[in-house]
Formats: C-alpha cells, sequence, structure tokens
C-alpha cells in the first residue's frame, strides 16, 4: 500500500455526531494537563481515539437488489434461522438473521442493507448486556426499522451493547434509503441485526469481518458475476 493510500484510510471524515464527544475529551485533557502534564497526553491519545471512533469513511456499495450489504462494520457473530423481534410485525415465521458484532475500535456508522421505504421504526428500552450474546436480541436496548424492499419487508435491528448508551437515528418513517445510505450509529460498542426473509443464502461466514456498505452478508437467488458499485 502506498503512502497516499495509507493517509487517504487513516485520514477520513469525522461525522458530526462525535463533535460535542471530541471536544469534550479535549477540554478533560487541558485541565488534567494543568494538575499535571502526563495526563495532558493521556487524555490527548483518548482525544485522538475518540475522533478514531467517529470517523465517517466513504464506501462503494454494489449496485444490485439481489444482495444484503452490511449495516455495519464488525465481526459476524451469529447466522441463525429465528423469529423476528415482535415490535417490528414481520409475523411468527422464522427469517434469516446475521448478527453483526463492533467492538470500540470498529466504524459505527450503520448503513441500509438493502434499498427500499421505510415502513416503521420502533425503539424498546432494555438492559446493557454484553452485545454478543445472544439474548442481547431480545433484552437489549434497541431501535429496529423494517424497510420494505423489492424482495419483501426485511428489518434491521439497532442493539445497545455493554458500554453502548445511545442509539442514534436519523431516519423517519416513510424515508426512502438506497444500500449503502447512512441511517444511524450507536456510541460506543454495539450490535446490528438483519433479519431477511426466504430466499435469502448468506454470503459470510460466522467470524468474518464486515465492512458497512459494501460486504454482502446474503443473496437472493443466484450469483450473476460482476456486479458495479456506487459510492456512498
Amino acid at each position: 500500500m502506498s503512502l497516499q493510500d495509507t493517509i487517504s484510510n487513516t485520514l477520513v471524515p469525522v461525522h458530526k455526531e462525535g463533535y460535542k464527544f471530541i471536544l469534550a475529551f479535549l477540554a478533560v485533557s487541558l485541565v488534567l494537563g494543568w494538575i499535571w502534564d502526563p495526563l495532558f497526553w493521556i487524555g490527548l491519545v483518548l482525544t485522538a481515539w475518540c475522533a478514531y471512533f467517529f470517523r465517517d469513511p466513504e464506501r462503494f456499495t454494489p449496485l444490485d437488489d439481489d444482495m444484503v450489504i452490511s449495516p455495519a462494520d464488525g465481526r459476524v457473530s451469529s447466522i441463525v434461522q429465528v423469529r423476528p423481534p415482535e415490535e417490528l410485525g414481520l409475523g411468527d415465521d422464522e427469517m434469516l438473521r446475521i448478527s453483526v458484532f463492533m467492538n470500540v475500535f470498529n466504524c459505527h456508522v450503520n448503513r441500509a442493507p438493502m434499498s427500499g421505504s421505510v415502513r416503521d421504526i420502533v425503539y424498546k428500552p432494555g438492559s446493557f448486556l454484553n452485545a454478543e450474546l445472544d439474548k442481547a436480541s431480545e433484552e437489549n436496548e434497541r431501535n429496529g426499522l423494517v424497510i420494505d424492499t423489492v424482495k419483501g419487508p426485511i428489518g434491521v435491528v439497532q442493539i445497545a451493547g455493554l458500554v453502548a448508551r445511545r442509539i442514534v437515528c436519523w431516519t423517519k418513517s416513510d424515508d426512502h434509503l438506497d444500500a449503502g445510505e447512512r441511517f444511524g450509529l450507536i456510541r460506543f460498542g454495539s450490535r446490528l441485526d438483519v433479519f431477511l426473509p426466504q430466499g435469502a443464502t448468506p454470503r459470510v461466514s460466522v467470524g468474518q469481518t464486515a465492512i458497512a456498505g459494501e460486504t454482502a452478508l446474503a443473496e437472493f437467488g443466484a450469483g450473476k458475476g460482476k456486479t458495479v458499485s456506487r459510492k456512498a
């Protein structure tokens, strides 16, 4: 990788949701530095981490209505057939659920897995268990989107984690989302669940690293070979 590529992959835009946190970290660093110089440098490192956490890089999303794109950066933690959360209104039949776990070093901007119209957005308060636990899907604080796509309705659920304390979703009901379009974020460690109807076949394995807006988690129908992409 060239120096230019390294810089472009490191120095990426910061999402506006992170500005107040970065400034708060910097202010605390200055106060700590006034008390004892070494504390300033520790605070500065933490400020740099905070800016890194809220990074918002451009992504190149495949243009294919048969593909389900990862809504989050992180590790694929689960691929199972389960009933979707009752509040989503997706029925009692089992659906394919693919979960992506985000640690505190992953980019936390969430993106739409498929193009479609947002039918409903449902927030549900809950616990703050480790987001990697399977029961986190039922017990943790979460925010679910139901998106009507050409393949039928799908569910996308933002789940707060052990250290996450705020789910952000700026998309509204009846909005249209393109695959790979940003719709929200979760602050400081969390998980995204995608619920897919019959006909979806996983394209990833548990433990695999996923990139939001780029990695194909699943596909409807047989593969069609090369797919074009757009920047998102």
